[in-house]
């Protein structure tokens, strides 16, 4: 096993893909209905070169998929898969991370039937929220547990 490589983990193969800003921003954007090129890069401030970099990225990794809107020339804007959406309630956490914590004022509320969404961890299977003392974990892989890499003593 390759000890310089860190522990598996789910979270960091998803940096992988989406750990960049400008990758995260982009998909805010396109969740926010954003979905042409220029809406991205404006509202994202991110460089043309990298954004295009990591919308290339996202395609390829099945987060976005490109859209022909024109055919002549070829135009094509990009929207959210079920990989994409399946991250809007990650960003969601995020701003609300970010509304606490690091901006005085929200840029952004979001409502639910006229009142402002705060989003929380909810067990699919029992209903109830996921408190942090309440989760229990257990390693996968034969060669590690929680704590990190099993040493074998011989």
């Amino acid at each position: 096993m390759d000890n310089n490589s860190g522990r598996p983990c789910s979270i960091a193969a998803t940096l992988s893909i989406v750990g960049d800003r400008w990758a995260l921003l982009a998909v805010r954007e396109v969740a926010l209905g954003n979905h042409r090129f220029s809406e991205i890069v404006r509202n994202t401030g991110a460089p043309r070169d990298r954004l295009a970099a990591r919308l290339k990225t996202l395609v390829a990794e099945g987060v976005l998929e490109q859209r022909e809107y024109q055919q002549s020339p070829s135009r094509s804007d990009y929207h959210l898969t079920e990989a994409g959406r399946e991250l809007v309630p990650v960003l969601n956490m995020l701003r609300t991370w970010g509304d606490k914590w690091v901006v005085e004022q929200p840029p952004l509320t979001l409502s639910h039937h006229g009142h402002v969404i705060r989003p929380r961890v909810v067990c699919e299977t029992c209903g109830e929220p996921v408190l942090e003392g309440e989760v229990d974990m257990t390693s996968n892989l034969a060669d590690w547990d929680v704590a990190g890499p099993v040493v074998v003593s011989e």
